[in-house]
């Protein structure tokens, strides 16, 4: 014990310190026109001189960019380890990194770079000077990265046809917890199922061994409505369980429902949606052209009545709630339910 005592205390203490940050040295374009015809072609490589410490050490680094100078908000275009010192990226990511930080398509914008270096777990940090480009990205289709189920069966709007071109197939809900969607509204006598694909029965969701349990074989048997009436269904498709509850009708009607803002090009023109025949209270739009905006949903072609809430692609949007963001111009299928302020947009490719 006295010996390993005695080493300790003549082992050399080594204290890391930074001595100076990286530097951008270049960037390989200063103007990028990028192309949507070759999207996995090389569009960039950013390079830069490594961070320095007083010590060898692995050095990490993050390539930050911004539509600011001043950084107030940034977005990680890429990431290296074992001190690699430079980055390359293509045209499509590129264009989806543009997106991220609000560029338009089609208009010319300054970019801004920055390197962070850092080792461990964001030790150390230090932050290079900054550098720009000028970058025209391209219309391309939002980054949608969700997972929909639509409902099918003759207890539901869609009936049995699962075609992709069955506007009356609606998606339920989902949910920011992945596998778990609601839908509430009318289901009429009969069965229904879930499809994950318009036009394709390869991923659906059925009965299972029993009543509350799904199983995704495509032998499963229908979940069975035995009375007419509104329900919420809760699905967990990770667990795969279900719930199906009756629900009190909805007694307030209206006699339209519109998207009302800036995706429409201005706060003064409605783009109307179509009232389902199968349930007064839910409302679509199919291949619906939008710009990059913010909008909400309102009743009457009026502002006595309207929805909002901050949250893109899906959310549960409440009366006199705040504008929904729209990040990219596209065409959209536009889903809404005005008893429970649910809504959808899905990009259509």
């Amino acid at each position: 014990m006295i010996l390993g005592l005695s080493s300790c205390e003549d082992r050399e203490l080594i204290t890391i310190a930074p001595e100076a940050a990286p530097i951008v040295m270049d960037l390989s374009a200063q103007t990028l026109v990028l192309d949507p015809n070759f999207p996995s072609n090389p569009a960039i490589t950013v390079s830069w001189d490594p961070a320095k410490f007083n010590v060898p050490v692995e050095t990490k680094y993050t390539v930050e960019i911004s539509a600011s100078e001043s950084f107030e908000t940034k977005e990680i275009l890429g990431s290296t380890i074992q001190s690699v010192t430079h980055l390359s990226f293509s045209n499509v990511e590129m264009n989806n990194a543009a997106k991220k930080i609000g560029f338009l398509p089609g208009v010319e914008q300054e970019m801004y770079f920055r390197v962070v270096s850092f080792i461990g777990d964001n030790d150390f940090e230090q932050v290079s000077n900054v550098t720009s480009l000028k970058i025209t990205p391209y219309l391309a289709a939002p980054i949608y990265k969700y997972v929909d189920l639509y409902l099918i069966g003759d207890a539901t709007a869609g009936g049995w046809d699962n075609l992709a071109s069955n506007n009356n197939l609606l998606p339920l809900l989902k949910s920011t917890e992945t596998g778990q969607y609601t839908f509430t509204g009318l289901f009429k006598v009969g069965g229904f199922k879930m499809i994950k694909v318009k036009g394709s029965w390869d991923a659906q969701f059925g009965l299972g061994s029993a009543a509350g349990m799904l199983s995704t074989d495509g032998g499963s048997g229908d979940i069975k409505v035995l009375s007419e009436g509104y329900y919420k269904l809760t699905v967990n498709t990770t667990d795969l369980t279900y719930t199906l509850e009756p629900v009190a009708a909805p007694t307030k009607t209206y006699t339209s429902v519109s998207i009302i803002g800036s995706v429409n090009g201005n706060w003064d023109t409605d783009t109307q949606l179509t009232q389902s025949t199968f349930d007064p209270h839910v409302w679509m739009a199919h291949s619906v052209s939008l710009q990059a905006g913010e909008f909400k949903f309102r009743a009457n072609n009026a502002w006595d009545v309207s929805w909002g809430t901050n949250a893109e692609f899906f959310g549960t949007a409440v009366q006199g709630g705040a504008n929904i963001p729209l990040g990219a111009e596209w065409t959209y299928d536009v889903y809404f339910n005005d008893a429970t302020g649910a809504y959808t947009i899905i990009p259509v490719e």
